[in-house]
Order: C-alpha cells, then structure tokens, then sequence
C-alpha cells in the first residue's frame, strides 16, 4: 500500500472515532442545529475522493510533476491532521461533529481560535486537498475541493448562526476580528 492509502484509511478511520466518541449527549445539549451539515459532509468527503480515486487512475490532466504532487500532498495531508487534532483537543469536551450548544458551553477564543475560526475545517480542508493532491490530476484536486469545500462553508455558516444564537455580540465581535478557516483571507 502506498502513503496516500495509509493515510486516507488512517483519515476515514479517525473520523468514525470521532463521530461515535463526539456526538453531543442529550442530557448535557442546551441548543442542536445541525441542519443536516453533517450528513452533507459525510456523503460529499467520500464521493468525490472515490471519484477523485477513479479520475487519478486515468491519468487525466495531469499536474507537470505528479510524484512530486503525491510528495508533497503527504506533507499537506500530515499537517492537516495535526491542526484538526489540535484543534479538537483545544476545544476539549465542547467539540462535537453535529453543530450543538452544551450547557456550559464557553466561545473559545484562544489557541488556535486566535488564528481561525475554525480551525478543525481548516485541518480537515488540508487533509482532503493532500488526498485530492495525491492522486497527481489537477481534475481529480478539484473533484475533491470543490464540493467539498462547499459542504464545509454551509456547515460553517450553520454552526456560526448557532454561535451567533448563543453568544450574540461577542461572537459578533470574535467574527470581526478572526478569520473564518485563512487567516486574513477567508
């Protein structure tokens, strides 16, 4: 098996620990408002790295040096998991994959969330664009990031009206000063 693949397994199976260790409880979910983004996400990141899969097997409009691409979407893909991870951590308890509010919930504003918003999208945008990356296509890339990063911006905009719901002016105020996933771009 190649890096790519271990890393695409290691990937798939960190995000079902995830989602059966990091669903909210009912008993302790002050707000839900998931609007299906969850599912969103679990039907686009799957399918458009099988079709990304089936593209990069044709070799189709390939990048100038595709080994060099696998290379250094190993490199992109490894840093991901680092931010995710060390995002998820920061945020503790209060990290689930559906989009609710905890009775104690607090707006987390330091750590990586000085930086971003959300910084555990931005791991997870970075592990999606080195596995799209390593298939060596531009095609199979933009198979990838395309959906998928539309499936990420809804999801963010639902969990930012929760945020918004929960904290009102001082999420407004986070907002003006933190940018969403890229730090002084978006």
């Amino acid at each position: 098996m190649s890096d790519y693949t271990y890393l695409a397994l290691i990937f798939g199976a960190s995000e079902v620990a995830l989602f059966v260790a990091k669903r909210s409880k009912a008993s302790g979910v002050k707000s839900r408002a998931d609007k299906s983004s969850m599912l969103l996400l679990w039907i686009a990141i799957p399918l458009s790295l099988t079709v990304a899969g089936f593209i990069g097997g044709y070799e189709i409009w390939l990048f100038p040096d595709p080994s060099l691409a696998k290379k250094i979407a190993i490199g992109i893909t490894i840093i991901g998991f680092i931010i995710r991870w060390v995002a998820i951590i920061q945020l503790g308890r209060m990290f689930t994959v559906d989009v609710s509010i905890s009775n104690t919930h607090i707006l987390k504003t330091s750590g990586l969330y000085k930086i971003v918003r959300h910084p555990s999208y931005l791991g997870l945008m970075l592990i999606i664009a080195g596995l799209g990356l390593s298939e060596g296509s531009v095609l199979s890339f933009m198979v990838v990031i395309v959906p998928v990063f539309i499936a990420m911006n809804y999801r963010m905009i639902v969990e930012e009206k929760a945020l918004i719901n929960e904290f009102g002016a001082q999420y407004e105020a986070y907002k003006k000063r933190v940018s969403r996933i890229l730090p002084w771009i978006y």
